[in-house]
């Protein structure tokens, strides 16, 4: 069976959507990030990113990571491609093409809109985003999406999906990488395209039952 070791707060909750989007049955084993606990290392505490516990699954001490038969990983979005290559089906690539399209969209994914999207997520998760230096950060973080987005919009005119004629794991993760950048309404309403394909993309059951389960868990520990 599938382990999927992390909390539904965290980058894990992608792993999660694609797990229910594949019709896994997986077993979640909770880990918190440390900096959510006062003193991660004292004896009582949760599992945590930085327990031995964790530690001795993933030495860089960062959610989530999988455990699959023999198989261990880490790297949110690189579990996903391997989901979708082992498990799949319409998700992964048809074709080489295609595959390497899934790839190429993931690692932009990460390399062009993450570092940006993720300033403004925490800012909000550390209440910082009504201070002045908060608005800074949330105001140099728009503006240096101002490109990739300009580049996916136009990707997206006249297309449902980011590659071929059906959802992949290319537009999950590209979702739950602009998830981060949501509570910027101004810069959705400014790329339709963009909005309409997140929308199609949050509005499948497989989505709404990890947000489900997100809803339920604890914002503080």
């Amino acid at each position: 069976m599938l382990t999927i070791y992390g909390v539904y707060r965290s980058r894990a909750s992608r792993v999660y959507w694609m797990a229910e989007e594949l019709g896994l049955e997986f077993q979640s084993v909770p880990v918190l990030q440390a900096r959510r606990l006062a003193n991660p290392l004292a004896p009582d505490a949760l599992l945590n990113t930085h327990s031995p516990d964790f530690i001795a699954v993933n030495p860089m001490g960062q959610i989530p990571s999988i455990k699959d038969g023999d198989l261990v990983m880490h790297e949110s979005l690189a579990i996903n491609l391997y989901l979708a290559r082992k498990y799949g089906g319409p998700l992964s690539g048809k074709t080489v093409e295609e595959d390497g399209l899934l790839t190429m969209w993931t690692v932009w994914a990460a390399a062009e809109v993450e570092p940006h999207t993720v300033k403004i997520v925490l800012t909000y998760d550390n209440g910082l985003e009504n201070s002045e230096d908060g608005k800074q950060t949330i105001a140099v973080a728009c503006r240096s999406l101002r490109r990739p987005l300009a580049v996916l919009e136009s990707h997206l005119a006249g297309r449902q999906w980011i590659v071929g004629d059906r959802l992949t794991v290319a537009d999950l993760n590209l979702a739950e990488v602009l998830r981060y950048a949501q509570s910027e309404d101004a810069l959705f309403q400014a790329h339709p395209n963009i909005k309409a394909w997140i929308e199609r993309c949050q509005s499948r059951p497989a989505y709404k039952a990890m947000q489900a389960t997100r809803s339920k868990e604890p914002i503080e520990v």
